[in-house]
């Protein structure tokens, strides 16, 4: 494929780097950021910059805030948990108005990527656990092997402390992510949450 002059193939270096990005819409989105005025393209970067330096994780639930604790943790009942693998998760979940908190892992259990216990937030939410007051779990990972193993994983560590264990109900096809399911297939997997 051909190689264009050193700052627009550096542009498209840079833009393929985005997930689910090709080498074709990198070269798209690099002609429209030189095709761009002057004050667009400082106004993106600034947009970048200014999401890298003020966005970071909320000490609570480990979603992105830009505060120490989000507004979900805040003002939504903290008794009631749904614990996600992704901060982009807690987003599609929000639009069907759980009711409860979010509690981030930042990642699924994959052994084949060395993932651990260890490497997710699993420590924080017992810690949330036992001092938030919290009477159910809802886990809600995607219904992939690493989201089901997840799960399986964490519905059995949590049998234990004496709190109510549920996950999302079957409908949602396996190994579709959850920022991917519809607002009413996620709705109806919410209200028909089995125990563990």
């Amino acid at each position: 494929m051909k190689n264009f002059i050193l700052p627009i193939e550096k542009l498209v270096a840079a833009f393929s780097q985005l997930p689910s990005v090709g080498r074709k819409s990198a070269i798209r989105f690099a002609y429209h950021i030189i095709n761009s005025s002057e004050k667009n393209v400082q106004d993106f970067a600034d947009a970048l910059l200014e999401a890298k330096k003020t966005v970071k994780y909320c000490k609570v639930c480990g979603n992105f805030t830009d505060s120490e604790i989000c507004d979900t943790c805040l003002t939504k009942d903290r008794s009631l948990v749904c614990v996600v693998a992704e901060p982009r998760d807690v987003l599609a979940l929000e639009q069907v108005d759980f009711g409860g908190t979010f509690h981030v892992l930042h990642g699924l259990l994959n052994p084949m990527k060395n993932v651990t216990p260890n490497d997710l937030r699993i420590k924080e939410l017992i810690n949330r656990i036992e001092t938030d007051n919290v009477k159910e779990v809802v886990i809600a990972t995607s219904p992939t092997v690493e989201g089901e193993a997840t799960a399986f994983y964490l519905g059995n560590l949590l049998k234990t402390l004496d709190i109510k264990v549920t996950k999302l109900a079957q409908g949602i096809s396996v190994g579709t992510d959850i920022e991917y399911i519809d607002e009413h297939t996620l709705s109806k997997a919410i209200e028909d949450r089995k125990e563990f």
